[in-house]
């Protein structure tokens, strides 16, 4: 948590952190990530997928949840990305199962032990990969249907979900030079999960970016997706999608991907960085005016 201050002229008044969980850890790992963020003055959001997704203790993991909520962080988001084998344990994908065995639980006992904490369910991973939804691997509108279907409603405060693949204005609702998904686009993604609830619950972005390798020279194959955007789309675009987000009515909590990430491999996660690779944050300044007008 390296830089409160530019975070809150940004107008930023949540941060989030990720514990990979473990069958061995003890809730104390995460106390002094919530003392921070509350010492500077920010309500904190911790995602807590597992570190080992071969299997699941699905009692151990939410023995763990009920121990962090008594520690009081002001939301919790059930898991990770769990349509997708690198996230689940393959041939076990299914949204009943999760919410079922995972997140009906999980919420039951952290609202026990501290009934402030806001339960997000866990974010799918955004793809149409799988053309459907089956063990090995489900696209993620018809993850998020599944679980509508299974009652997911009464078990989260609000709905997990990423968008992280867009390369058109987040207003811009058709165009994209790929394909139409609707993971390509703001208002497919927004309107794909809140119509899958009916409009019973609201949205929680745990994480949304725009990816830019304009200062790093390009980027690696898996995301030349991207190549075109540049660091002022960036900018302007994080900028755009809270507003639109904020004015929505859809949307209650919204994590930008991310702040000051430094990793840029095969796996260019400094590119998603509002702090670019020389130090300077142009997105501090666009969401400044849009959080602050």
């Amino acid at each position: 948590f390296a830089n409160p201050t530019l975070m809150a002229y940004a107008g930023m008044n949540w941060v989030k952190f990720q514990h990979k969980w473990g069958t061995g850890d003890s809730p104390d790992a995460v106390a002094g990530r919530i003392q921070q963020a509350h010492a500077n003055g920010f309500k904190v959001l911790l995602s807590i997928p597992g570190a080992d997704h071969s299997s699941i203790n699905y009692t151990a993991y939410v023995n763990f949840l009920a121990g962090v909520a008594a520690l009081g962080p002001d939301a919790i988001e059930i898991w990770n990305e769990m349509n997708i084998d690198r996230e689940w344990p393959s041939g076990q994908i299914d949204p009943v199962a999760y919410t079922n065995n995972m997140l009906k639980p999980a919420y039951q006992a952290i609202k026990a032990a501290n009934p402030n904490v806001m339960v997000i369910s866990g974010a799918p991973a955004p793809t149409g990969f799988f053309g459907g939804c089956g063990g090995g691997g489900c696209d993620d509108a018809l993850y998020i249907s599944g679980m509508a279907s299974a009652g997911a409603a009464n078990y989260m405060d609000c709905i997990g979900i990423h968008y992280n693949e867009g390369i058109v204005p987040p207003s811009q609702q058709s165009g994209d030079p790929r394909s139409e998904h609707y993971t390509r686009y703001f208002w497919g993604m927004v309107n794909a999960y809140y119509n899958a609830f009916g409009g019973s619950r609201q949205l929680c972005f745990t994480e949304l970016g725009y990816l830019s390798g304009q200062d790093y020279g390009g980027l690696p194959a898996g995301f030349a997706w991207a190549g075109n955007t540049t660091i002022s789309q960036h900018a302007a675009w994080l900028a755009e999608a809270t507003s639109l987000a904020a004015n929505s009515g859809k949307t209650r909590l919204l994590i930008v991907f991310n702040v000051d990430f430094v990793t840029f491999n095969s796996d260019p996660q400094a590119g998603f960085a509002m702090i670019r690779k020389d130090g300077s944050c142009p997105a501090c300044e666009t969401l400044r005016q849009v959080m602050n007008p």
